[in-house]
């Protein structure tokens, strides 16, 4: 079976990056098909003999400012030539489901979720698109032919795969196609169960506004109990402003250090809406509670007054009763780990493997009978 993976662009190193990262592992032969690659920004894993690249990476200034020519990303993932391949396996949350492929390849995409900003943020979207008024006029109708072309583009995968039936409802309502869920990898084998009850409180992430750490922050601030930031993003001057003597910003935390920051805290706080989010299970590798915005992934990965305790409104008054009443449970490390290791890194690289063998011999079947 000759398989070839596809990513949008590889120009940092994020979550999906981490997910494609695993699939290399499982197609270790598969070249890697992408619009722009920043080997700058990657690990030694990325090998660059495997990446195959679109007439997008020759453009000046591509690398860093790829967002500038989304209009011509559909073009770009149109021309790569999969004749060669009996699979592709598309891992997605943008352009690359769209590839072209020839009768006698089957597609499988692993859709991290629909474009965010073609479907469910695009009104967002326009209002931050640019302060420049004609520039803004643009982007309506730039959206519109994006819109439609990621619709029918869509259609053309033979099977969706993804990660949480929170983003499988978002295939459903605006591809009109069911997916399959397989959680993503998650290295939980890094972190150690810790029994000791932190005197902090812990947020892992971006410095984005749809995280809203401003919630945690005031939480916080008014029960007046300390609260750590890992992470570096455009917010940060904002979130600045909002803290206290209570809270304290980290920056960029490598991966070798989270396990001990981990193990100090008292519980994760995850205010955000999320399609699956990794931090809840690293917190819960560490034997830590996470006490989450009532909403997305989060649901399926976290079991309440087991693993840790939802909170249904992002003001900060709803998170502090959260914090109140996870301080009258007594939590149970071993418990919390345990769960963590449903979503270990090969029970994704099994389940991905026995997937995609059974559809390529169920489409080789039916490839067979519509030629016979």
């Amino acid at each position: 079976m000759r398989v070839a993976l596809v990513h949008d662009y590889l120009t940092q190193f994020g979550g999906a990056e981490r997910v494609l990262e695993v699939l290399m592992e499982v197609f270790p032969h598969a070249p890697v098909y992408t619009l722009i690659y920043d080997p700058a920004v990657l690990p030694a894993s990325f090998d660059q003999r495997r990446i195959r690249t679109s007439f997008l990476q020759r453009w000046p200034l591509s690398r860093r400012h790829h967002r500038f020519f989304p209009l011509l990303m559909p073009l770009a993932c149109e021309q790569f030539d999969f004749s060669e391949f009996d699979v592709v396996f598309s891992a997605t949350h943008s352009f690359t489901k769209g590839v072209i492929t020839p009768a006698h390849t089957m597609h499988v995409s692993y859709c991290f979720t629909p474009t965010r900003y073609i479907w469910d943020d695009c009104h967002r979207y326009i209002r931050e698109f640019s302060h420049n008024s004609w520039l803004k006029r643009l982007a309506p109708p730039g959206l519109s032919y994006l819109r439609l072309w990621d619709y029918f583009a869509a259609q053309r995968v033979d099977h969706y795969l993804t990660l949480s039936q929170y983003v499988a409802g978002r295939i459903r309502k605006y591809y009109q196609r069911e997916a399959l869920v397989i959680a993503p990898p998650v290295e939980v084998d890094r972190f150690k169960v810790s029994q000791q009850i932190g005197d902090y409180y812990l947020i892992v992430s971006r410095l984005v506004p749809y995280k809203r750490i401003d919630v945690a922050i005031e939480a916080c601030e008014r029960l007046g109990v300390p609260l750590l930031i890992a992470g570096t993003g455009p917010e940060h001057k904002e979130l600045v402003k909002r803290a206290g003597k209570w809270t304290r910003f980290l920056g960029f935390v490598p991966d070798a250090d989270l396990p001990a920051l981990y193990a100090g805290a008292r519980a994760l706080l995850f205010p955000q809406e999320e399609d699956f989010g990794i931090t809840p299970l690293e917190a819960a590798a560490a034997g830590k509670p996470t006490l989450a915005f009532n909403a997305g992934g989060a649901r399926e990965t976290i079991i309440p007054y087991h693993t840790g305790l939802f909170f249904n409104a992002q003001q900060p008054e709803s998170l502090m009763a959260a914090m109140q009443a996870a301080n009258a449970i007594t939590w149970d490390p071993t418990a919390i780990h345990a769960h963590a290791q449903l979503f270990r890194r090969q029970h994704f690289l099994q389940k991905i493997q026995e997937t995609v063998h059974t559809l390529w011999m169920s489409y080789q079947a039916n490839h067979a009978t519509r030629h016979a």
